[in-house]
Parts: C-alpha cells; sequence; structure tokens
C-alpha cells in the first residue's frame, strides 16, 4: 500500500457495518486496473487510497506483481507450454494466461491473442456471447467470446485482490466499474453481466470521463474548489486504446456550495491508440516494401503489436530517435527470417499530429465514405481518423446545452457557433505525450479565438494510467455520502419506435414515430412509466423494438411522440426484446401492457413491461445478438 495502513483487527470489525474498502476496477481496451480507498480511514475529501499491484504471468512459469493489467488473453496450443508454465498464485491448472505474458507471446504468435475485447463487447454487428476471438485465427485455433474475455480479465482482478486482503473478501466490498460514457443500454448490460460471470455479487457502472474528474478532484484534496469556478465548463478529452470519450461538465453554485453537472457525452467512437497502432504498422510496411520485403497478413499483425511498443517508448522520451522492431517470420519462403527494421520519432510525430490530431477550424466535421458492399468481420472503426473533426462535431451539437442551466441562462452568446470550454482535464494511455496534449489545447483555443472566447486551460494532476480506477474507487466512497458528486442523470435519451397502423402500399414502408421513454438526464433510481401509451404483447413470441438515442434533444417529457426529427438528433441503437411466457394462455394471444424505465443504481437502463390488467410484470431485454436475433 501507498497509504497509511490502519490496524487490520479493527478494520475487519469495522467491515460488520458495511463495506471497508471503495474497489474501483477500470476495464480498458489496453490495460486494465484497480485502486482503492479504504472508507474507514479517510475523512471528507482527505481519502487513504493505494493501487493493488496485480500479480500475473510475465514469462512462463514466472509471475511478477504489475500496477496495470494487459486486457490481452493468449489461448496457447495444448503443446506449447510445460504444465505448471500457466499458474497463478490462486489456480494452478488453467489454459490461457492474461496480462502482460499474453501481450507479449501474443506479439509473437498474434493468431491466438484476443486483444480488444472491450470493443468487441459493443459492436452490435456480432453476436457478442459467441466465440468469435480472435477474430482472424484459423479453425484449430480455440477461441472466446467477447463476453468471456472481458469475464476473464474482472476474474483475474477479483482473485488478485482477494490474495492480497483475504481479512477484506471482494465481495463484501463496494465496487465500481468503469465504461465509456458512450456505451450504449446493450454494452453496460453486457459489461455488468460479465461482472456477474466473474463472481462479483454487487456492482456499479461509472462513466470514464467522469471517473477522470472524481480522480482530479480527489487528487485535489479539496483544492478542485479553487481551480474552477461556477459558470466554467470542464471538457473531458479521454483517448484510450480502443475509443475516445467527450464528457462536458459544467461547474455550478447552489446553497453557495459549488456542484458539477454533467451536460453532454459524445458519442462511441472506436478510435484510440489501437488505430494509430495500425497506422504506423503501415507506415513501416511501406518502408519495408520498398526495401523488396513484403509482409503476409500475420506479420502485419505482429508488426502492428511490435508498434504499440515503440509508440508508447518514442512518445514518453522526446530523446529518442528510434525504437528497433522486429517482426518474425514463418518460414524461409516467406522472407527468409526475422525483419529487422525501426520506426522513427519522426515517423510517429509526422503520422499521430496530422492523422489523427489535424489542426481544422471549428466548422470541420467527421467525413463518413459509402462502405463497400462487402467488408471485412472486424470492429466497426470510425472511418475518420480526426478526432479534432469528432470533437469538433461534439462541440457544434451542443451549442446550447448549458442555456437552461442555473447560473448559466443569460451568460451564453447567442452568436456561438460551438459550446465553448474553459478548462480541459486530458485523460488516457495517447496523452502520457506532451505532444498530443499540446496539440488538442492549440487546436481548441483556436477555435476559441476565432469567436473572441478566452482560451481553455488545461487542468493539471492528471494520471494518464490509473485516473480512471482511482476516480472509480473515490466514487464508491462518494456514494457513501462523502465528497462532491457529478450529476446529471442519463446522458441520453432514450425512445421506442411506434409503426403506424396505415394501410399496405407497395413499395413503401409504414412510417414511425418516435416515443420518448426515458427523458434526458433521469436520475438513478426514478422510475418512469407510461400510463396512457400500450403496447401489445404476443405471448410465446419475441417482441421486437428498435431503439433510438438522442444526446442533443433534452426538452422531451415522457411520452412525447416524435413525428419528424433530423438525422443528427436520434441514432438508432441495438433491438429490445421481450418474450411473454404462454403459461395459462394460448400461443399467439395478446397481451396488453405498458413500459417502465428505470435508471438503475447499478448504471444500467432497465425496461419492464407491466401488464395493464393483472399488474404482471415482464422485463424488456436489450438485444445483444447480431441482426436482433431472439435470445
Amino acid at each position: 500500500m501507498n497509504a497509511a495502513t490502519t490496524d487490520k483487527t479493527a478494520q475487519a470489525e469495522s467491515a460488520v457495518d458495511g463495506p471497508q474498502f471503495s474497489i474501483g476496477i477500470d476495464l480498458g481496451t489496453t490495460h486494465c486496473a484497480l485502486a482503492w480507498v479504504d472508507i474507514g480511514a479517510s475523512d471528507g475529501e482527505k481519502t487513504v487510497y493505494g493501487v493493488l499491484a496485480v500479480p500475473q504471468l510475465t514469462a512462463p512459469g514466472s509471475v511478477g506483481n504489475l500496477p496495470l493489467l494487459p486486457s490481452f488473453l493468449y489461448l496457447p496450443h495444448e503443446s506449447e507450454l510445460a504444465a505448471d508454465d500457466l499458474a497463478l498464485p490462486w489456480s494452478a491448472e488453467q489454459d490461457f494466461a492474461v496480462g502482460e505474458m499474453a501481450r507479449t507471446r501474443g506479439a509473437q504468435t498474434p493468431i491466438r491473442l484476443v486483444s480488444s475485447a472491450k470493443s468487441w463487447l459493443c459492436h452490435t454487428g456480432v453476436d457478442r456471447r459467441a466465440a468469435i476471438l480472435p477474430n482472424d485465427a484459423p479453425p484449430e485455433v480455440a477461441r472466446v467470446s467477447p463476453l468471456e474475455a472481458s469475464t476473464r480479465y474482472l476474474a483475474h482482478l477479483r482473485h488478485a485482490w482477494d490474495q492480497a486482503h483475504p481479512e477484506a473478501p471482494f465481495d463484501q466490498q463496494d465496487v465500481t466499474i468503469t465504461i465509456p460514457a458512450s456505451f450504449d443500454p446493450a454494452a453496460r448490460e453486457l459489461t455488468a453481466e460479465a461482472a456477474r460471470a466473474a463472481g462479483y455479487v454487487s456492482m456499479t457502472l461509472l462513466e470514464e470521463p467522469q471517473a477522470a474528474l472524481y480522480h482530479w478532484i480527489q487528487a485535489s484534496a479539496g483544492q478542485w474548489r479553487k481551480d474552477v469556478k461556477p459558470g466554467e465548463i470542464i471538457l473531458v478529452i479521454d483517448v484510450g486504446g480502443g475509443t475516445s470519450d467527450f464528457s462536458l461538465i459544467a461547474v455550478l453554485e447552489r446553497e453557495g456550495n459549488l456542484e458539477l453537472h454533467r451536460v453532454a457525452v459524445g458519442d462511441h467512437i472506436l478510435l484510440g491508440g489501437d488505430n494509430m497502432d495500425l497506422m504506423l504498422a503501415h507506415v513501416v510496411a511501406r518502408k519495408l516494401a520498398a526495401e523488396g520485403k513484403q509482409l503476409d497478413p500475420w506479420q502485419m499483425r505482429a508488426l502492428t503489436y511490435a508498434c504499440r511498443s515503440a509508440k508508447e517508448n518514442l512518445l514518453s522520451d522526446a530523446a529518442l530517435d528510434a525504437q528497433p522492431l522486429v517482426v518474425p517470420s514463418r518460414g524461409a519462403k516467406l522472407i527468409g527470417g526475422a525483419v529487422r527494421t525501426e520506426l522513427t520519432q519522426a515517423e510517429v510525430r509526422a503520422s499521430l499530429l496530422e492523422g489523427f490530431f489535424p489542426t481544422v477550424d471549428a466548422a470541420a466535421r467527421p467525413v463518413n465514405r459509402a462502405r463497400g458492399g462487402l467488408t471485412q468481420l472486424g470492429l466497426p472503426y470510425a472511418q475518420d481518423a480526426g478526432v479534432t473533426r469528432h470533437l469538433a462535431a461534439l462541440l457544434g451539437r451542443q451549442a446550447g446545452a448549458t442555456a437552461e442551466l442555473e447560473g448559466f441562462a443569460g451568460t451564453i452568446d447567442a452568436g456561438a457557433s460551438f459550446l465553448h470550454p474553459t478548462a480541459v482535464l486530458f485523460n488516457g494511455g495517447v496523452f502520457k505525450s506532451d505532444l498530443l496534449v499540446e496539440r488538442t489545447l492549440a487546436t481548441l483555443n483556436g477555435w476559441l479565438a476565432a469567436e473572441q472566447a478566452p482560451a481553455a486551460r488545461a487542468l493539471s494532476g492528471a494520471d494518464m494510467d490509473l485516473a480512471v480506477a482511482r476516480g472509480a474507487a473515490y466514487y464508491g466512497y462518494v456514494r457513501r455520502g462523502q465528497g462532491v458528486r457529478i450529476r446529471g442523470g442519463t446522458a441520453r435519451a432514450y425512445y421506442v419506435a411506434v409503426e403506424s397502423a396505415m394501410p399496405a402500399i407497395p413499395g413503401f414502408e409504414p412510417p414511425i414515430q418516435a416515443l420518448c421513454i426515458a427523458p434526458f438526464g433521469m436520475e438513478e433510481g426514478i422510475e418512469a412509466e407510461l400510463q396512457t401509451q400500450e403496447f401489445g404483447l404476443v405471448v410465446g413470441e419475441p417482441m421486437h423494438l428498435r431503439f433510438f438515442g438522442s444526446s442533443v434533444r433534452r426538452q422531451d417529457p415522457l411520452g412525447a411522440l416524435l413525428d419528424v426529427w433530423q438525422p443528427d438528433e436520434l441514432q438508432e441503437l441495438g433491438e429490445i426484446q421481450a418474450t411473454l411466457p404462454a403459461e395459462g394462455r394460448q400461443a399467439g394471444e395478446i397481451v396488453q401492457v405498458r413500459l417502465r424505465a428505470v435508471a438503475t443504481d447499478t448504471g444500467t437502463l432497465a425496461l419492464t413491461a407491466v401488464a395493464t390488467q393483472g399488474g404482471e410484470h415482464w422485463k424488456v431485454e436489450f438485444d445483444v445478438r447480431a441482426g436482433g436475433q431472439a435470445a
């Protein structure tokens, strides 16, 4: 522990009245981390906290304790390793490895490496419970589902905690798991399902940008109240291994106290370090091709993993001119041995700055190209790699987001073309590079200067690797009535499609309306039931509903029925479905129901179908399978 240790006997006794620790888990695309706050030893905003050094395989038969658990799963051939090479302190029998050894060994044998499971977990185009990873592995390689891979990472962290803290069992602590702010309800529910499968008795979900801001508050030990003032807008930019996540948080004053109010989040953007690694791999591959050396797809994947490590080293040390790269070969017929080359500092800077953080104006928007009729099965990466263009799009959509907030009304420039942040908190491994922080801030301040607005400042004190886990642990502590809490409720309004009952017309689909079932900003624990609209559920058969979300329609009340909307106002999400058992009824019988939505304390959105007569309840499941198939 890196904080004061209290008497363990007293801690064990106090655990009878509640959890001893608040545990925060960052379930990241490229790394996982576990942090904790000692609830009993903390007082107000002065907390006793630390980070768990996670035991993990670093080489066959070798276990080391590291602050981060790389989010990689290696599935070795049955004859590849000795019997005890995969043993961990809590398990002598397992046929896989997660963490550092998985990452390093997988770079040499990428067809057996599962990566980016978190990104696959929110991919609506695949069955996320099906064994599909590694997605490009040959038939003889065992596969796992995105759900199972996530479960294994979470289970590893639970075992690691229990080994380090036998006096405070994991299942008796307060646990918070972080997710991207842009996760839709289906991805949130899948994350909760993975946690339950990993043995988590109870847990709460928290958005990653909020967790980063919570850590900034915690680390300031109360100083944050002097660093920001009422009327300010904090922009949290979180670019990690797999996603770019943006959140906007307003600073308010109520009854003499500062409050933080989350006013908007960005879209789900699969754009991060993984994309950058792939781009650098193509840069190196073109250099090798000019030398007459062609790489096959297997080698390209190995090169991509090698570029990840080289990129991190070059961005963290500007004095390095280049990093050597070794690409393994599978036989003399391909290249004639391992290929040796290098990635230079100049190549990294030119590729990442201009490719991912271009200097654009505030009117710039992401460019989406038409997709081909056939495409490879893979992650739906953002088509435009410009993080700054995605940021401009968010700020432009949210130009009026604070217009009705207390303390903001009348202070917003009516001529502003985008919402003007006053402070920026950077988070994510990508921003360990000062170069990328400076480029992003300079681009944003160029937009502000063009509209005669004050420049935004960067908030200091961020921990790019551990801020999310630490903030999640602090959030669990805050939920118990300590410290300051970020308000805001649901980040989107949610709608279901209602199909018109018009007669069939050849060549025309019936028009649909969008019915609001969960208003924007609905607070945790609030229950919203549609009292006037009724639906028909067919017994014994699944009911499918198209599902929409909006981050800009803030005024639609519960039950609002939209006839028309702009294309960028509503985004279609995964379907929702429910199956009503036919017990005691005829198959095909239609039962009249109303829908009820609850923003749960765990961070998910629960929908229930309630019979108008009899009062029976049926949970309406979010469809997390490919193509809307019935569960």
